[in-house]
């Protein structure tokens, strides 16, 4: 087991991993880690400082001429020795995710298993863009040659969130990586364990020094100096809009790329023809899973009135029976939220909830008097104007609607800020594309639950981001297309 997992808390935790090694941290405060489920204090971490974003930027431009000249090919199996390296350690990483985030340990597998096959991928992709190199752009005036190269943006500097730990990174730094990019990542301070062990092993994958550094620390420290640094050509940014605008603002200075996956109020849209069993799967997996802390949750449902009552009451008694309770027991459906600020988040919507006069009928789930722990609960017929179901909550609370027809549902589903997910449930498959194809969602799940595979896409429309992740599209995002053009014959003047 990890060492994270055995007696001996807290671990304190005050270096950060620059150029290959383990360097003490320039800022003098530290951060608090605390295991969700018990709530205690698990490891300190260093709270960072703008020095430490300075030394990892300048390891990190130095390694840049070295890994942009590598080969792809060579590149790529960097990437597949880092999905070795944590393949190797499946089930300390499993335990530590789940001590750390509060993941069930199958949502903690599930994880894993993503960021392994994220790895691999951009394994693959980093050859395939080797093999690209070089060809001939089609279509090519008479008398003249062109040739088109990818080249790596330069140095990249990466944010993630506390939900989704190793897999939002994977995200990040694989496509980065194969791109020929060195990487400066900042993980979240509240989340940081399994992100540790990533840097042990990329050591033992033998990547050059200064190729990948991780920083620890929060937003005002670490986060802010990295996204104003002037050695950072592209920010990746994943988290809250309010973030995302000023990460959006600090790359304006320079004229510097950036993508940015924020926050989403996802609709699920259930047809009357639709089968009620299946509906009330995925409506509870697309609210439930990772106790509601997901952008892409679909926590607006939009469900037609002939089948909404007999929809409602298979929710309210699918959440009773969710067995919330410690992440680390098998039988354990549903963990804890990750914090105490985020339990407190989400009890603020509930009082809002409330004083409105909206009350849920749902039956809470008996769960742990320890630990920060959110029943789930439907609210039936809630108002358009409520602010719970205008804003993210990033909890288990589902919203729901009744409507008339697919015209009306989608209508309902597109009048949101946000754009970043959304599933219909319909009779057929056929019914549901069609209905998916007018919704403005960058990703559509019909019929089906929440998969985002590595060749896929991930990204959203309106106020949920700008560009897109996984699959040749993150590829692309770290690279610069270069055309090199040339007369077949000479020229006598």
């Amino acid at each position: 087991m990890n060492a994270f997992s055995t007696p001996g808390f807290p671990h304190t935790l005050d270096e950060q991993f620059i150029d290959n090694a383990w360097q003490s941290g320039r800022g003098e405060a530290l951060l608090e880690v605390t295991n969700p489920f018990e709530g205690r204090v698990i490891a300190r971490v260093t709270r960072g400082a703008a020095e430490d974003v300075d030394a990892a930027v300048a390891a990190a431009r130095r390694a840049l001429p070295g890994w942009r000249a590598t080969p792809e090919a060579r590149r790529g199996e960097y990437l597949a020795a880092i999905a070795d390296g944590l393949e190797a350690r499946r089930e300390s990483l499993v335990a530590l995710s789940s001590l750390n985030n509060g993941k069930p340990l199958a949502e903690a597998r599930q994880d894993l298993d993503d960021a392994i096959a994220c790895y691999r991928y951009y394994a693959e992709a980093a050859r395939a863009l080797g093999e690209r190199q070089g060809q001939h752009e089609p279509g090519e005036l008479e008398g003249l040659s062109v040739r088109r190269y990818w080249e790596p943006v330069g140095v990249a500097g990466l944010i993630t969130p506390w939900n989704f730990p190793l897999v939002s990174s994977a995200w990040k730094i694989a496509p980065a990586l194969a791109a020929g990019c060195t990487v400066v990542f900042k993980p979240s301070e509240v989340t940081p364990l399994p992100e540790r062990v990533l840097a042990e092993v990329v050591l033992e994958a033998g990547v050059p020094a200064g190729v990948f550094n991780l920083l620890f620390g929060d937003g005002a420290n670490v986060g802010a100096a990295l996204g104003d640094h002037p050695g950072v050509d592209k920010l990746s940014f994943t988290g809250s809009n309010a973030v995302g605008e000023a990460v959006m603002r600090a790359a304006a200075s320079g004229t510097r790329p950036v993508s940015l996956e924020l926050g989403g109020k996802s609709p699920i849209i259930v047809t009357d023809d639709a089968d009620l069993d299946r509906a009330c799967e995925l409506v509870i997996n697309g609210i439930c899973y990772n106790a509601g802390q997901m952008c892409s949750a679909t926590s607006r449902l939009l469900v037609h009135e002939r089948i909404s009552e007999a929809l409602f009451e298979r929710i309210d008694c699918a959440m009773q029976a969710l067995r919330l309770g410690d992440p680390s027991a098998p039988e354990t459906d549903m963990g804890p939220v990750v914090s105490a600020a985020q339990r407190e988040r989400i009890e603020a919507f509930i009082a809002r909830a409330g004083e409105a006069g909206l009350e849920s009928q749902t039956t809470l789930a008996p769960h742990p008097a320890n630990g920060f722990f959110v029943a789930p609960r439907l609210y039936r017929d809630v108002p358009l104007e409520s602010a719970l179901w205008r804003e993210e909550i990033f909890g288990p609370l589902l919203c729901a609607r009744r409507v008339t027809s697919d015209d009306e549902a989608v209508a309902l589903a597109n009048d949101s800020d946000f754009g970043l997910a959304a599933t219909v449930v319909a009779g057929s498959d056929e019914r549901g594309e069609a209905i998916a194809r007018w919704l403005e969602a960058g990703n559509v799940w019909c019929n089906t639950d929440q998969i985002a595979p590595p060749q896929g896409s991930w990204g959203g429309m309106k106020r949920s981001g700008i560009g897109r992740e996984l699959g040749p599209a993150g590829l692309e995002a770290y690279l610069e297309l270069k055309r090199i053009s040339r007369s077949r014959r000479w020229h006598i003047r």
